[in-house]
């Protein structure tokens, strides 16, 4: 688990670093071209799977040939999809404080309201 936290934490931080796509960042990291590939059809899997948008993305005879294929989109869905499941909890907890806030506000009206 910690293997995978730091392999998030440390793609997002690639992700800030530049305007290089994360697929160019991973290749200047010296990742093989072919995890590569994989991470990023996983990757869009992952999100899909975890939420309403993306696509599911995989080439299956190549996910069968290719060990560092299959690898990298393994390790792409999983991170893309904690990392999409992350994202939608943390929207619908704002989601939730905000209607939280909104009702606090109606019946503090509805109270000023009842003892005139």
């Amino acid at each position: 688990m910690k293997v995978a936290r730091l392999l998030i934490c440390s793609l997002s931080l690639l992700l800030l670093l530049g305007c290089q796509s994360l697929r160019e960042q991973m290749l200047a990291a010296n990742y093989p071209p072919a995890f590569v590939d994989g991470f990023e059809d996983g990757c869009s899997s992952g999100r899909s799977a975890a939420g309403p948008l993306g696509q599911f993305d995989k080439d299956v005879p190549r996910y069968m040939a290719e060990p560092l294929y299959a690898r990298g989109w393994e390790d792409g869905f999983r991170q893309c999809e904690d990392v999409q499941r992350i994202d939608d909890w943390r929207a619908r907890r704002v989601e939730r404080w905000h209607n939280d806030e909104w009702r606090h506000h109606v019946d503090q009206i509805m109270a000023k309201a009842q003892r005139r």
